[in-house]
């Protein structure tokens, strides 16, 4: 019974041990494939070797190789990859002086593809001596292209050409002696003298104007209410009856009228008068007449 409970107490333990060593393996296994390493990889540029440092996680970098043309301003990196987990994560740090991307002078993005497509990727440092990248890799890549503008050290430094200083060295002032000309007298003709003709001045005949004899028209003088007309004075028939024309006016003839119409006038008022007394006589008589036939019958 002891013999067999010391078997079961040894193989319980060597359990124990090998259990412990399968999870120490596992824990190893998960930290390697979660942990980044980083490593340095040569690159060749057109005879130049550069180290160019990147850091990888759940990716294995294969091969780098370089495309350049100057020309274009292209410059690209192609990285054969292979991922090892369902996406990895892909880290460079590029020395400015070995790849850098500018445009005009200036600093411009990079541009990264993945089998062709553009990767998720971000810059994560930038100095004035280096970028940094993190670049995405899904599972399955096997190519993806950096692209930049240049490889530092493979294009020659600008040469800037110092212009010379110019020295303004003053012009010798040289005196010419001014040259002496001599002018001719000047030779002048005088015309012979030219005969004008005598100006023929034609006197006009005096215009002698004969005036028209004037014709006096006697002046005749006519009363009121007529004109003057071919020497003979005649009604003024321009205005109503009862004016005359006074001043180019129409007014009231104030000549006194004939006595004739006084007399008619007055003739006319006795006739009335003489009428009217012989009305008022006969019916005051009537009226009398009346009032003794009426006392008559009172009787």
């Amino acid at each position: 019974m002891t013999k067999s409970h010391s078997r079961k107490l040894t193989h319980f333990s060597d359990f124990n041990t090998l259990l412990k060593i399968l999870l120490g393996l596992m824990v190893i296994m998960i930290l390697s494939s979660t942990l980044a390493y980083a490593e340095t990889v040569s690159v060749d540029v057109e005879g130049n070797s550069f180290d160019v440092e990147y850091t990888t996680e759940q990716v294995v970098v294969n091969s780098i190789i370089t495309e350049y043309e100057p020309n274009d301003d292209y410059a690209g990196l192609i990285i054969n990859v292979e991922v090892i987990g369902d996406s990895g994560t892909l880290g460079f740090i590029f020395d400015r002086t070995f790849f850098d991307s500018t445009f005009d002078g200036v600093e411009d993005d990079f541009f990264v593809l993945v089998d062709g497509d553009f990767a998720n990727f971000i810059e994560t440092e930038t100095t004035s001596q280096s970028r940094t990248l993190s670049i995405q890799v899904p599972a399955g890549t096997e190519d993806i292209e950096i692209i930049g503008s240049v490889f530092g050290d493979s294009t020659p430094e600008p040469v800037v050409e110092t212009p010379e200083p110019v020295v303004e060295t003053p012009e010798p002032v040289v005196e010419t002696p001014e040259p002496v000309v001599e002018t001719p007298e000047p030779v002048v003709e005088t015309p012979e003298p030219v005969e004008t003709p005598e100006p023929v001045v034609e006197t006009p005949e005096p215009v002698v104007e004969t005036p028209e004899p004037v014709v006096e028209i006697p002046k005749t003088q006519c009363g009121p209410g007529t004109i003057l007309k071919d020497g003979v004075c005649v009604l003024d028939e321009r205005c109503g009856p009862g004016t005359i024309l006074k001043d180019g006016e129409c007014v009231l003839d104030s000549t006194p009228k004939p006595t004739e119409t006084s007399v008619k006038g007055m003739a006319a008022e006795l006739v009335i008068a003489a009428i009217t007394t012989f009305v008022v006589a006969g019916i005051i008589g009537i009226i009398l007449a009346i009032m003794s036939k009426v006392s008559k019958s009172n009787d």
